[in-house]
């Protein structure tokens, strides 16, 4: 069995403007081991969401695939993809994504409810308590702070147990306290777990923690000892 959960072959990504094919990305290219914990750094509208996307299978490629645990995006329509995603991937947004109507208790259950899970509740109150939330279990949202709205984001993430984590600035609307405490325990898991760890983050003390980092310019991949981005190849 391959020890990467992750291959990323030559993916490109062009959208179509009124001024022409714009190149989001250009031909990326790597690897990430099972496990491993990987940060997606670069300025803003470099590309780094997109990609992200992309290799979550949320988003195509204009060329090149994605090998997400041996399986190749490219050749999965939307339906698929989606299945996969049920079955491998947990998100955790900038925005929280919670929904407004229901507790931070059921928040975190249902996903577990759409996926079968008859332990749905158990499990849900499990991961609420190891981030900290087993206080919070009926608050709403709106009765809970910034902080407190990740943590259920992060507890709904790992209760599916998936495989992989992507993670859009996951520290991106905290206050520096609390960016630290998500930081703590999205590696505290990654390691309970054995979930790999895909982050998008301007943040540097995150991106340090990771093992791998991967940096994009103007969508182009940074060769790590290098200073400047691949030159920027025509569409």
């Amino acid at each position: 069995m391959s020890h990467s959960i992750l291959d990323v072959q030559h993916i490109s990504k062009t959208v179509n403007t009124a001024a022409g094919p714009l190149c989001i990305l250009q031909d990326i290219c790597f690897s990430v081991d099972r496990g491993d914990s990987v940060a997606i750094v670069g300025a803003s509208g470099s590309g780094k969401s997109t990609l992200l996307g992309i290799l979550a299978g949320l988003d195509q490629a204009s060329s090149g695939d994605v090998l997400l645990d041996g399986n190749s995006l490219a050749q999965l329509d939307e339906e698929g993809r989606a299945a996969l995603r049920a079955k491998l991937v947990g998100f955790v947004f900038q925005s929280f994504q919670l929904l407004p109507g229901l507790s931070a208790l059921e928040n975190v259950m249902l996903p577990l409810e759409l996926h079968g899970r008859s332990d749905a509740q158990q499990k849900a109150e499990q991961f609420l308590q190891r981030v900290g939330l087993e206080q919070r279990l009926a608050h709403y949202p709106q009765q809970l702070s910034g902080g407190e709205q990740q943590r259920v984001a992060i507890a709904r993430a790992f209760a599916s147990e998936p495989s992989i984590l992507f993670a859009d600035e996951p520290t991106g609307n905290l206050d520096s306290a609390n960016g630290a405490k998500i930081i703590e325990l999205l590696f505290e898991l990654n390691q309970e777990q054995g979930t790999t760890l895909i982050l998008v983050t301007h943040e540097q003390r995150l991106a340090q923690r990771c093992q791998q980092r991967i940096e994009l310019e103007a969508g182009a991949l940074l060769n790590n000892s290098d200073t400047q981005a691949q030159e920027p190849q025509p569409c």
